[in-house]
């Protein structure tokens, strides 16, 4: 059995690179908010608007994607090369041709923007935005097939460089599209969606040829053309991830749907909630790197049947984020005032998005412990409990709260996310309540034993 420092070293040698990894698909958002709060209110929050409405879909895809981690770690634990390259061709036939039906889905809805109760000049500047953001689906299905392919094997470096290339990419053709430089036309605020859809396509398409050349990963493509599309994987594989997928969706769907409130009240609340949702969403990337290295780590020790280490490396996995998100909640609370000025000069939004951060450092510890636990749950399989909880805690308890607490006591963006809080927490308790009652099911032996020889020597 591994000692509890061997624990702490794997989680975080795995967890490191995820999270950068994460980090970076927060940050092509940030700086898009950045330079686009630099241009005007009604741009920033346009923005804000046409990525609360995509990301809505694009998490349901990143979720199915994450099927094929734990699926392919137990493949690798018996060293079958076939299987792995099937679970490889099924996950990309499943996610891009669901990524296709999303865009469509998408692509048609446009229209509906101008129905959500938002100023109608944001609402003009958003629709042309969106239509061009809708389209990096396509491409990010295939990055993120790739990503938690690699992750089955516990290879984290891949995702993590092609992530910092494509920040890098996103970075660079913001500041040229948008201002015009280098003899490129001068998009203005347009400039930011085609910036990271270019960045986004470059992501996709340069992982699959990262893939193709790394003698480590590469092994698949030998057998490639053998395998084939079968509804055996397909079937296990759309069995975890749409579970996966309606839990990222239930609580994006609510963050993206607490917008809407707060969007209903003014732009100014607009730019608030999406500077201050910009700011929790980074670090809520620690702890989603922490459950994904959880996830990578428990399949590993339940293809074995081992419950001991499933027990203990769950647990880690738990402390450690707690230890993590405790201190980025301790961050917002010193800088709640100076973090929303990174994204915007204007007094009133800063004001407001300072408040809103309070509240933020609040709900870390929670934050950082549902999506922990996620993790360790899905690379158990376990998904349908998680899947009903993240459903009663995000639209039942979080949606309801908001309403009453924005509308009908005048709290307005402020309720918002107090409602949001409060889901935080009870999700997190409930799904710790769920991974328990697993490990607790599957030791009873152990602790009889225990009892045994403790017996025995007395």
């Amino acid at each position: 059995m591994l000692t509890s420092k061997q624990h702490y070293k794997e989680t975080i040698l795995l967890a490191w690179p995820l999270i950068l990894t994460q980090v970076g698909h927060i940050i092509t958002g940030m700086v898009d908010t950045i330079f686009l709060g630099q241009i005007g209110v009604a741009e920033q929050a346009a923005g804000i608007f046409a990525n609360n409405i995509y990301i809505l879909l694009l998490v349901f895809g990143i979720g199915l994607s994450y099927a094929t981690t734990p699926l392919v770690t137990a493949a690798n634990e018996k060293n079958d090369l076939e299987e792995k390259a099937s679970l490889f061709k099924n996950s990309l036939f499943l996610n891009f041709g669901t990524s296709i039906i999303l865009f469509f889905i998408l692509f048609f809805s446009a229209p509906l923007l101008q129905y959500l109760q938002q100023p109608a000049d944001v609402v003009a500047l958003a629709t042309p935005f969106y239509e061009v953001l809708i389209f990096s689906l396509l491409p990010l299905s295939i990055f993120f097939v790739c990503k938690q392919y690699c992750e089955g094997l516990s290879n984290t470096s891949a995702g993590l460089i092609i992530s910092i290339l494509g920040n890098l990419l996103n970075i660079v053709l913001n500041y040229l599209l948008i201002n015009g430089y280098m003899g490129l036309p001068k998009m203005g605020y347009m400039g930011s969606a085609w910036a990271t859809f270019i960045a986004r396509s470059f992501m996709g398409i340069a992982f699959l040829y990262l893939m193709y050349k790394t003698p480590a990963l590469n092994a698949i493509f030998t057998v490639f053309k053998k395998v084939k599309v079968n509804m055996k994987h397909l079937g296990e594989l759309a069995k975890i991830g749409f579970n996966s997928a309606m839990q990222f969706t239930f609580e994006v769907a609510a963050f993206v749907i607490a917008g809407l409130m707060a969007g209903s009240f003014g732009k100014e609340q607009i730019d608030a909630h999406g500077i201050a949702l910009h700011i929790a969403a980074f670090t809520y990337m620690f702890g989603s790197g922490i459950g994904s290295a959880a996830t990578i780590r428990i399949g590993i020790f339940n293809a074995q049947n081992n419950w001991q280490e499933v027990k203990a490396a769950g647990l880690t996995a738990i402390k450690l984020v707690l230890m993590v998100m405790g201190g980025c909640g301790l961050i917002f609370l010193v800088l709640h005032q100076y973090l929303p000025t990174i994204f915007s000069s204007e007094k009133g939004v800063i004001e407001l998005a300072s408040e809103l951060l309070l509240i933020a450092a609040l709900f870390q510890l929670f934050d950082g412990l549902q999506v922990t636990v996620i993790g360790i749950l899905r690379g158990l399989e376990d998904v349908r409990i998680s899947t009903l909880i993240t459903f009663i805690g995000y639209w039942v308890i979080a949606l309801g709260l908001c309403y009453v607490l924005a509308f009908t006591f005048k709290l307005e963006v402020i309720g918002v996310w107090i409602g949001l809080l409060v889901s935080l927490i009870f999700v997190g308790l409930t799904l710790f309540w769920r991974f328990r009652y697993l490990y607790k099911k599957h030791l009873p032996s152990l602790t009889t034993k225990s009892t045994k020889i403790s017996h025995e020597r007395h």
